[in-house]
């Protein structure tokens, strides 16, 4: 990617074989250099250092050493109420970043003491050492963890009637497809709601944004176009539905409500403008899907400068989306069978599922460790038997007032923060 402070690649210590600046360099001895390498940040009880929220990690997966991190706010946990629940799959174009790096350990915690909710960000394998659909294998996995509830927080704290997948970027991609495949799988709870911020979905025509390359922009169009067949280790072009999802397969997306967030100058901004049209094609009303567009901002600036107006405001949509079903019905309310048919449904598709995306994916078996026992750490004294609530679908309340701050370049944000 173009950058004035970069050196070029041509005085690298050895022959470069693939470079996606400022991600990552692949060398053609099968080196690989990551230009942000995440740092890392342990988990923590310490409730004082980590704005009330207890944070602990566990290995769901010891074959592939798939992880996740739990954020538990404890003062709404000390409440007693179920908390809804939020998986999070962190951003970082399928090949950097982690869920412990300082970045999303930070923001998985504001969104957890933001929203009181319990959050699950899942730490995937990542390209190009272990190629798509290694990501996507492993964030199913995760969801297969959760809605086991065998993790003692998520069986005392978490209310899975309340489930949300969420991510950005990459994230947002991957949460979205593992949201799709829910759908068709009867051991998995519903999903309540679908939260994707900036997702990386691309393909092989330009978009009016991708046609205008525009040097300080943080993914050029030319280096995007190059960064899905990297990332899948050549097996798979532009034209991929994973990275380009075709109108007729969001028909069968379900659920009861969407949010997808946009940023004025990203170069992505149109695919997630597509992506919220063609389900309002399909059915979805401003009572299920919301739409958030950060002005003036790039891809990644809720990351880069948490603090400024536009990410306050952005946090603030996600907060508001994900709590407004509480904000109508107490958690502990089951709607009878009367009152859940009378509920109005939309966006459920009316032809069965059909796998187009062509994974060949196999469920992975894992085994989960029987001695994960809660840390000494008390929040309350919620009740442990599991409820489920269905049926329930909410007008939306409204959205938040535009986002305004001075622009700021994106470039000189990465050099203050790496």
């Amino acid at each position: 990617m173009p950058n004035k402070s970069y050196p070029s690649h041509k005085k690298a210590d050895g022959e470069v074989e693939d470079e996606f600046y400022p991600l990552i360099r692949k060398y053609k001895d099968g080196r690989i250099e990551r230009f942000m390498p995440a740092s890392f940040v342990p988990a923590s009880t310490d409730l004082a250092a980590n704005r009330g929220v207890a944070t602990r990690d566990v290995v769901i997966d010891q074959g592939t050493g798939v992880s996740v991190r739990l954020f538990l706010p404890s003062q709404a946990a000390a409440t007693g109420m179920r908390l809804p629940l939020v998986v999070y799959v962190h951003g970082g174009s399928f090949c950097t970043e982690s869920a412990f790096s300082r970045t999303y350990h930070r923001y998985a915690t504001s969104l957890s003491a933001s929203a009181r909710v319990l959050v699950v960000s899942v730490e995937y394998r990542l390209a190009p050492e272990y190629p798509v659909p290694a990501s996507y294998d492993d964030t199913w996995a995760a969801l297969r963890w959760v809605a086991s509830l065998s993790d003692p927080w998520l069986a005392q704290y978490a209310d899975p009637g309340r489930t949300f997948l969420a991510g950005d970027s990459a994230g947002g991609n991957i949460a979205y497809h593992t949201a799709l495949r829910a759908t068709h799988d009867d051991t998995i709870m519903d999903i309540e709601g679908l939260v994707i911020v900036h997702p990386f979905f691309w393909g092989l025509e330009r978009l009016p944004a991708e046609k205008v390359s525009d040097g300080d922009v943080m993914f050029p169009p030319v280096c995007v176009d190059k960064l899905w067949p990297f990332v899948t280790k050549g097996q798979a072009g532009n034209d991929d539905p994973r990275i380009n999802p075709p109108d007729e397969e969001l028909t069968l997306l379900t659920g009861k409500r969407v949010l997808v967030a946009v940023a004025e100058k990203d170069t992505l901004r149109d695919r997630g403008r597509r992506f919220a049209s063609t389900l309002r094609r399909c059915g979805w009303t401003d009572d299920n899907l919301t739409m958030v567009e950060s002005e003036g901002e790039d891809h990644v600036f809720h990351l880069c400068a948490p603090l400024r107006a536009t990410s306050k405001n952005l946090m603030k949509s996600i907060v508001h989306f994900i709590n407004q079903r509480a904000t109508l019905s107490s958690p502990f309310v089951v709607m009878s069978e009367q009152e859940c048919s009378s509920q109005p449904m939309l966006g459920v598709p009316s032809r069965p599922f059909k796998d187009i995306f062509g994974y060949g994916m196999h469920m992975k078996r894992w085994n989960v460790p029987s001695s994960m026992a809660p840390t000494s750490l008390k929040v309350g004294h919620a009740e442990t038997s599991r409820t489920r609530y269905g049926g329930l679908h909410l007008k939306k309340i409204g959205t938040f007032g535009q986002p305004l701050s001075t622009p700021h370049s994106l470039s000189s944000i990465m050099k203050n923060m790496f």
